[in-house]
């Protein structure tokens, strides 16, 4: 009988395990309705070498801007935020290793460095200095910047900055948002700063943390990665995954208890 109920209490304690929930599941635990929190100064994206960027200038006059546009091309810039294949026909400048593009008229223009409105002024700023255009209206647009969502995630990809100011929020969104598995606590954005990779930890189930880490705001050519958690981590094998899963311990709990049962009743 002693032995009956130890496996007894063992199917219990297995049944119990099998249906706890989850720690760290659910995002910006504690914001409260009406609560607010403080969010790190929001950076916008700026020009990089090898980005591509598309830039238009218009007038009232549209004969006087046509010697400012190239020629307009059908590019495949990647996956948009709504998961559609994004294509663009634009005007493409590709900015050279050393932070220039060469504009029609206008010559070389270092860019680096500046968004995309700084672009589009500086190019307003010179058409006018010079006397080409009295009324040039420039609109730039990034082509192919981008970051990578990998890991634990239900879509992982390469996904568009469709803003200047895209948070790690909209791009785990972008993604499908995390697989169950996926540890929220411990999500690595790894970022390219003067010539060296710099790796950020964000914990998305701390609101403040969240808000006011330097990651919060993603720039062009971030890499986000989620790590699974263990049990995601045991299921890479098959025999693993038997040994771990609660269900398998339930069913043999149970086998040894009815076999108990019948040795000593």
């Amino acid at each position: 009988m002693k032995i009956y109920k130890t496996l007894l209490f063992i199917v219990l304690c297995s049944v119990l395990a099998s249906c706890k929930v989850p720690k760290d599941i659910t995002y910006m635990q504690g914001f409260e309705n009406g609560q607010t929190e403080t969010v790190v100064p929001p950076v916008r994206i700026t020009v990089q070498p090898d980005d591509k960027l598309a830039i238009i200038v218009t007038s009232k006059d549209p004969e006087l801007a046509v010697a400012f546009n190239l020629a307009i091309a059908q590019y495949r810039i990647g996956t948009g935020t709504n998961g559609s294949t994004a294509e663009s026909k634009a005007a493409a400048y590709t900015v050279d290793p050393n932070g220039n593009i060469d504009f029609p008229l206008l010559g070389t223009l270092r860019v680096e460095g500046l968004n995309r409105h700084g672009v589009a002024e500086l190019i307003k700023r010179e058409i006018i200095s010079r006397e080409l255009v009295k009324d040039p209206v420039v609109t730039v647009e990034y082509l192919n910047a981008k970051i990578s969502v990998l890991g634990d995630v239900r879509n992982p990809g390469d996904y568009l900055i469709e803003r200047d100011n895209m948070t790690i929020l909209q791009a785990l969104s972008a993604a499908g948002d995390l697989n169950i598995t996926g540890l929220r606590d411990n999500v690595l954005v790894v970022r390219e700063e003067n010539g060296k990779d710099v790796a950020y930890r964000v914990n998305l189930t701390d609101t403040k943390s969240l808000m006011q880490s330097p990651a919060y705001y993603l720039r062009q050519n971030d890499i986000v990665y989620v790590e699974p958690n263990n049990t995601r981590k045991r299921q890479a094998t098959e025999t693993a995954n038997v040994f771990y899963n609660p269900s398998v311990w339930v069913s043999v709990a149970s086998v040894l208890a009815s076999i108990a049962v019948i040795i000593f009743r």
